[in-house]
């Protein structure tokens, strides 16, 4: 008998059936994978089963016993716990209280700070992790977040844990951290479902596997009895092709920046570089390197930076983003959510934001050219909306990942930046980004390209900058840049 068995599962939101008659069983101490493009519905499953969405039909059945979890502690008390893709903290807020939010200790109708700091460390120690606790947790990477909300899910003592993009936001070393707490929860009996869009991850770690497609189950499967074309194929229905890119096959053109000995205090430090009209130069390095920051500075994000950047040969002022933006140069940042998006706009108004310039007369957006500006990005990134006027924060990850590089595409940048480009995309929305890149490249434009995905570094640039430590530890033309060059001189290990 199964474990945890879902039954007819649909949920509908306005103008969107997230999930259609989704049925499938769980077994007992595995890690079952959940894969599908963005849309498909897999965060949808996770967070009706973890009280935060409710079913509008189906059933769900823990060990024999229907459940119907109407909230996240509701979920928690039935030993159900969720790792969010998309990092749900209050900022201003310590790490303790972040991990006993909604359960806080007290002692005489006051909260028990000494016990409320005692168990979020022995919740952290669960997981191998040593944060302090009372640093508040808007002082944390990216990363850093995702390992306390592992440790919030473990710690609860959960006997079943949704894991959504868990290493999305990890370093290779905070993966394989992660892969091994993973190994210990099976081995205690702990049920995971497992969403991700890393092949590599569900191969490696799972044992059986669920496909669904546009709210539908597709199928369920054994990993030995599968491979990574059959489920790409089950996932998208159709073929995902992998070519050179184009733009490779054109010289790229005039300087468009040059960089020279760029730091920042604690950050980096004598970082130069050039970048042509019609190349694409990637970042590559681990997490914590230097290379958001560096592409931050260059942005005028960072007003300690010092050194000196050129775009066309003309000197730019440092910390000006006004003037970076003028002077053609546009960033998509990793995070999305915080820094790419204004969540409480539709998708319209977002994918205009950078361009409104080209947009206003006497003070009016063109509302007619807007849509239509909208729209034409909207088809060439295939974002799944059920209209342009829907809300940005009820699209799925990768879906609002394309709206926020469609946002700097509409500016028509002559520099672009794009940090993590394909963070939380699935294959097919994959491809379609780096065909985009591609096609920019084509058209003059100056790209780069940070991504933690070697692959991906790999197969999109003319040339790579490796940084290590906040310095420049390499650059590598396409055809010396293989995995284990690029992993040398990220880690500082010299050729064997």
């Amino acid at each position: 008998m199964a474990f945890l068995n879902f039954t007819g599962i649909t949920k509908r939101f306005p103008g969107v059936q997230a999930l259609d008659g989704v049925s499938f069983s769980v077994e007992r101490g595995s890690c079952h994978a959940l894969m599908g493009e963005n849309g498909a519905g897999k965060s949808t499953l996770g967070k009706i089963l973890a009280g935060v969405y409710t079913a509008d039909g189906g059933e769900i059945r823990l060990e024999d016993s229907a459940i119907a979890p109407t909230d996240p502690l509701h979920a928690r008390r039935l030993g159900i716990a969720m790792v969010h893709q998309e990092l749900a903290f209050c900022p201003n807020l310590s790490i303790a209280e972040n991990l006993c939010l909604g359960d806080m200790p007290s002692k005489a109708g006051w909260v028990d700070r000494a016990a409320m700091c005692a168990r979020a460390r022995a919740m952290l120690a669960e997981i191998g992790a040593s944060f302090d606790v009372n640093q508040p947790i808007g002082q944390l990477s990216t990363g850093q977040e995702q390992l306390v909300q592992i440790a919030a899910a473990v710690g609860t003592g959960a006997q079943v844990i949704v894991f959504d993009e868990p290493t999305s936001s990890l370093s290779t070393a905070e993966s394989e951290h992660l892969f091994k707490l993973l190994g210990d929860l099976k081995a205690r009996g702990i049920t995971v479902l497992y969403v991700s869009h890393r092949m590599e991850e569900i191969f490696r770690l799972c044992d059986d596997i669920t496909v669904l497609r546009d709210g539908r189950h597709v199928a369920t499967e054994r990993i030995p009895d599968t491979n990574q074309e059959r489920v790409i194929h089950q996932m998208i229905g159709r073929e995902v092709l992998t070519h050179e890119p184009a733009h490779l096959t054109h010289e790229p053109g005039e300087e468009m920046l040059r960089v020279e000995g760029l730091s920042s205090p604690g950050k980096f430090r004598d970082v130069s570089f050039t970048l042509r009209a019609g190349e694409v130069l990637g970042f590559a390095g681990l997490v914590g390197a230097g290379r958001s920051e560096v592409a931050q500075a260059v942005f005028g994000l960072d007003p300690n930076a010092t050194g000196r950047v050129f775009v066309r040969g003309r000197e730019l002022p440092l910390g000006d983003v006004q003037a970076a933006l003028g002077a053609g140069i546009g960033l998509l940042p990793e995070d999305r959510k915080r820094l790419g998006l204004v969540l409480s706009m539709n998708c319209r108004e977002n994918t205009s934001l950078a361009a409104l310039g080209k947009l206003v007369s006497f003070g009016f957006i063109r509302r007619k050219e807007e849509q239509v500006m909208a729209q034409r990005y909207a088809d060439r990134l295939r974002v799944k909306t059920p209209s342009l006027e829907a809300v940005i924060a009820g699209l799925s990850g990768g879906n609002q990942q394309k709206i926020a590089l469609a946002k700097w595409v509409a500016r028509e940048c002559g520099v672009l930046i794009v940090d993590e480009p394909t963070r939380g995309v699935d294959v097919g929305a994959k491809a379609e980004i780096h065909k985009l890149l591609d096609e920019l490249a084509c058209a003059g434009l100056a790209l780069l390209v940070i991504s933690s995905e070697l692959p991906e570094v790999m197969n999109l640039s003319r040339r790579i900058l490796v940084m290590r430590g906040g310095q420049v530890a390499g650059v590598l033309h396409r055809a010396e840049a293989t995995q284990p060059a690029l992993m040398r001189l990220m880690a500082g290990v010299n050729p064997g």
